[in-house]
C-alpha cells in the first residue's frame, strides 16, 4: 500500500468519528462560519510576491521538520512578510497539524487561509468554514472525478474557493465549473519524491481559465521566475521555510529576493 492509500484509509476512520461527536448543524453555529471569505485566487493575480506559505510541523518523507512551532507566531509572522496566502495542515497523523491551528491563526492572518487536508467528505467542508478558512484543498489522486466535482460544488456553495491539485496530465479530467485554482504538486504522493519538471511538463496543458499553482520542492528565487515564465501564479512552500528557526523573517528574505514587479505580465 503506497503513501497516500494509507493516509486515506486512516482519515475515513478519523472523519466518521469526527462526525459522530459534532453535527454539520453545530458547525454552522460557529462564529466563523458566516464570515465573509478572502479570496486566494484574486491574490495570486495582483499579488508582488505569490507565494503561499505553508505551515507544517512534519511531513511523511522527512518526519519532524519543526516539532514545537508555534502556529500563531508563523503565520502571522508569513502574513505580515508578505504572503498572498497561507496553507495550513491540519493532518495530525502524518503532518503534526490540528484544526486548532487554523483556528488560533485566523485572527492574526490578514491574507487568505487554505485549509491542506485529505478531504474525501463533505464534512471536511464545512469543519473548514466553521475554523475560519477560505479555501480547501481537493487531491484529484484521491478521488473520482465525480467525486471531486460534488465536493467542489459543495466548497462553492460555502463561499470557499478550490485548489484542485493534480500530479499528471490524467487527473487534469477532474477539473470542473467549481474548481477556481489549479495546482500541480510535483511531490509524488505514492513515494513522497518531489520533481519540480511535473510543472513544467503540465504548465501549458493546465486549461487558460484556471489561476495556476505549483507546489512542493520550490526552494529557489530562480526556480518561482522559471515557473512564472510558464504561466504559474502561486507557488506553494513550506519546507523551504519551516526548517528554519524564524520561517517568517525566511519567507520575508525570500520575498525581497525577488525582483520588483517580476510578477507582472
Amino acid at each position: 500500500m503506497n503513501i497516500l492509500a494509507h493516509i486515506i484509509a486512516d482519515k475515513k476512520l478519523e472523519v466518521a468519528s469526527r462526525k459522530s461527536q459534532i453535527s454539520i448543524s453545530d458547525l454552522e453555529k460557529t462564529a466563523e462560519f458566516g464570515r465573509t471569505c478572502l479570496s486566494l485566487k484574486q491574490n495570486l493575480l495582483t499579488s508582488e510576491s505569490g507565494i503561499i506559505a505553508e505551515f507544517k510541523r512534519k511531513s511523511p518523507s522527512k518526519g519532524w521538520i519543526y516539532e514545537n512551532a508555534d502556529a500563531v507566531s508563523i503565520t502571522s509572522g508569513y502574513s505580515s512578510a508578505g504572503a498572498s496566502g497561507i496553507s495550513i495542515l491540519t493532518d495530525e497523523k502524518y503532518f503534526g497539524g490540528t484544526p486548532a491551528d487554523i483556528v488560533k491563526s485566523r485572527p492574526q492572518v490578514a491574507c487568505p487561509i487554505l485549509r491542506k487536508e485529505f478531504i474525501i467528505d463533505e464534512y471536511q467542508i464545512y469543519e473548514a468554514k466553521a475554523m475560519g478558512a477560505d479555501l480547501i484543498l481537493l487531491i484529484a489522486a484521491a478521488l473520482t472525478p465525480r467525486q471531486t466535482n460534488d465536493l467542489a460544488r459543495k466548497a462553492r456553495e460555502l463561499n470557499l474557493e478550490v485548489l484542485l491539485e493534480v500530479h499528471n496530465e490524467e487527473e487534469l479530467a477532474h477539473a470542473n465549473e467549481f474548481v477556481d485554482m489549479l495546482g500541480v504538486n510535483n511531490r509524488n504522493l505514492k513515494t513522497f519524491a518531489t520533481d519540480i519538471q511535473t510543472s513544467f511538463d503540465l504548465a501549458e496543458k493546465i486549461p487558460s481559465e484556471f489561476v495556476k499553482v505549483s507546489e512542493s520542492g520550490i526552494s529557489s528565487v530562480e526556480t518561482v521566475k522559471t515557473l512564472r515564465e510558464a504561466g504559474f501564479k502561486g507557488f506553494l512552500m513550506g519546507e523551504n521555510f519551516m526548517k528554519e528557526a524564524n520561517p517568517a523573517q525566511a519567507l520575508k528574505k525570500f520575498i525581497n529576493s525577488l525582483e520588483p514587479g517580476f510578477l507582472q505580465d
